[in-house]
């Protein structure tokens, strides 16, 4: 009796909790807003501190790269690394949410997302970074409702524009800038692979400062998988794996930072040189990592209006089925 009593409270609860899910999801930002390539918006974004800070999305950032000046070489490296079905699935992979569903119960933890580009881009710009069931039923919902009302071209264009990889660093025109000096249009294949290896940690695992070998191995594993599907033709492929990536900005700004913090060591208390703080400011980089770079957001004449609805492979690429 008393267990028939649970099943019944248990059952009531999760009523009220999914009529509370479906209520909510009335409340989530409309998404037409988005076919707007002038629209600028501003996003919170988290720095490696715990801080949040606003960034703009949209024309008015001076790092937005419009998806016309992106490389096919950048898309495709994205896509293939972080959701080979992109231009298949209608912003939902129900295969990959099985497979991961199997993989974290096999684990007994929740190693493994099933998010798909598109997923990434509804969280990004709309959502907050909790892990609850709610959050990720908007996810969901936002995903399908992103899908049915832009383009392929243009949510990869706002995944690219907002990608986190480095200190503040958000969107391929800062990654660009930030550790190769140049514009995302002048990438070579291997700098495209380099930043879409980095995408899964960019604070850690594959930090370059901090696991560069870890780094170069899984770009070259992007490469071959662009080799494989045509992006790159056979010589291409081969010479990006011969190309080892211009880490001189990035060597600098670690020497930079390690003798920063060396500075600040070799002082006592007693020897400070006036007007010298006793420790790091507060956002002093680390010993082996970048500093911090303050993120922009001046603004600049909006860019010329990217061609869409259709797959970014570059000319003699395979074709694609319709994140």
């Amino acid at each position: 009796m008393k267990l028939k009593k649970y099943l019944l409270w248990g059952a009531g609860l999760c009523a009220i909790y999914a009529v509370y899910v479906v209520v909510s999801l009335f409340f989530v930002p409309p998404v037409t807003v988005l076919k707007d390539k002038k629209m600028n918006m501003t996003i919170q974004v988290k720095d490696w501190q715990g801080n949040y800070h606003p960034l703009v999305v949209g024309p008015k950032n001076r790092y937005w790269t419009p998806l016309s000046q992106i490389p096919s070489e950048m898309k495709w490296a994205v896509i293939l690394a972080e959701d080979a079905s992109f231009y298949k699935h209608e912003g939902i992979d129900v295969k990959a949410i099985k497979e991961a569903i199997k993989y974290d119960l096999e684990k007994q933890s929740f190693a493994r997302g099933a998010s798909t580009i598109t997923q990434q881009v509804a969280k990004n710009l709309f959502l907050s970074r909790e892990k609850t069931l709610t959050r990720k039923a908007k996810e969901l919902y936002l995903a399908k409702r992103m899908e049915q009302e832009i383009t392929k071209g243009r949510i990869i264009e706002l995944y690219l524009n907002v990608i986190e990889l480095g200190p503040m660093v958000h969107g391929i025109g800062h990654g660009a800038r930030y550790y190769f000096g140049k514009s995302p249009a002048a990438l070579t294949p291997r700098e495209c692979a380099f930043l879409a290896a980095m995408l899964p940690g960019p604070r850690v695992a594959y930090n370059p400062y901090k696991n560069l070998d870890k780094v170069l191995k899984r770009s070259n594993m992007i490469l071959r998988l662009l080799a494989n599907k045509g992006v790159l033709s056979s010589g291409e492929y081969q010479a990006a794996l011969a190309e080892m990536p211009n880490i001189g900005r990035m060597q600098k700004k670690v020497d930079e930072s390690i003798k920063q913090v060396e500075v600040m060591a070799n002082h006592t208390s007693a020897t400070v040189p006036q007007g010298l703080a006793t420790e790091p400011e507060k956002g002093q980089a680390e010993p082996g990592a970048p500093p911090a770079e303050q993120h922009p957001a001046a603004a600049e004449p909006a860019p010329e209006k990217p061609q869409e609805g259709a797959a970014p492979a570059k000319e003699g690429a395979p074709a694609q089925d319709k994140q």
